[in-house]
């Protein structure tokens, strides 16, 4: 709770501080180019809301890969047009995913080939932290100074974060709800990193402020554009017959009971001499990709079973506990 309102008090701080740089075109170019994305809710009442940035003029949002994404996210943007998004691509071991909405000629942050960014150089973060811009309000913005560049050890509740990866540590308030994915720039409003979510320091436990640099994002958000590296099922790949396709059993799989709408794909139990017992798969895995397609809940990925013949080994990616691993099963 004193957190909570430390974070309140310092954000009305500094948005009455940056009240008359809002007024500025370089600003508001800034806030044109960030995107709230509304999704699902978390457990325990977690926020469904974080933020994300424009990376191209064709509508394709950077933002951080969380639970807000285990649906198909709305996206408003600057002008508070509301956009249906697909995610046509996650990165776990970044943590990031890659949004598409239905628009054209969007204002954007050109992703940049390299980190221009040392200790002390001013930036700005920006927003939509505690839901504040709901419509076409504008997103909020923070100043602060980079505090320093290190490589990232947290952990989120018990689990360290896959992602291990330099980091830029930002002297800002940036960990609160809704600002994950948002952007950070440095003082002529070019792009430096994502906001990542809300962290605590393994060692420490402090909370903490940062953000990924972009030069680690750079080159899978330009896969995923591109297509070199989608996690969207190719729609011309024909549903098999089920004698012939794989599903659960024929790889040895119990998942998790399936009450929600969109329950994830945990594992519950390995049948003994399966595939999956021979890959070590184990309780409490959860399947992220299959065969490089993401799997959001256990009905898509049963549907994408009935695609691979069952004579044919698959490749999945695995969350277990902090760790992204490849794991492959050969029946």
């Amino acid at each position: 709770m004193m957190r909570f309102l430390l974070s309140i008090a310092f954000t009305a701080q500094v948005l009455v501080g940056v009240c008359s740089a809002q007024q500025t075109s370089a600003t508001r170019e800034i806030q044109q180019k960030i995107a709230k994305i509304y999704g699902a809710g978390g457990v325990r009442g977690l926020e469904a809301y974080q933020s994300g940035f424009v990376v191209s003029p064709e509508g394709h949002i950077a933002t951080v890969w969380s639970y807000v994404l285990d649906v198909e996210p709305i996206v408003v943007l600057d002008d508070g047009r509301r956009f249906e998004s697909k995610i046509i691509g996650i990165e776990p071991s970044l943590e990031l995913a890659v949004l598409k909405i239905e628009a054209s000629d969007l204002p954007y942050f050109e992703v940049g080939k390299e980190l221009n960014a040392e200790w002390g150089d001013p930036i700005l973060a920006a927003s939509n932290l505690f839901n504040i811009a709901s419509g076409n309000e504008p997103a909020s913005l923070m100043q602060g100074v980079i505090s320093g560049i290190t490589n990232l050890d947290a952990r989120r509740g018990v689990f360290k974060t896959p992602y291990r990866g330099k980091i830029l540590v930002l002297d800002l308030i940036a960990n609160n709800p809704g600002a994950a994915g948002g952007a950070v720039v440095d003082d002529s409003g070019k792009l430096l990193g994502m906001l990542g979510k809300e962290l605590r320091d393994a060692n420490t436990g402090v909370w903490l402020n940062y953000a990924i640099p972009i030069d680690a994002l750079r080159k899978a958000i330009g896969d995923i554009i591109a297509g070199r590296a989608t996690t969207t099922p190719p729609e011309e790949t024909p549903v098999l017959p089920r004698e012939r396709s794989h599903n659960l059993a024929t790889l040895g799989l119990v998942l998790v009971p399936d009450v929600l709408e969109n329950t994830p794909v945990y594992v519950d139990t390995v049948t003994k001499g399966s595939a999956a017992e021979k890959a070590e798969l184990r309780p409490d895995d959860l399947i992220l990709l299959l065969n490089g397609i993401r799997v959001g809940d256990q009905k898509s990925f049963t549907e994408l079973l009935r695609r691979i013949d069952r004579r044919d080994a698959i490749s999945l990616t695995i969350q277990r506990e902090s760790e992204v691993l490849p794991v492959r099963l050969v029946p």
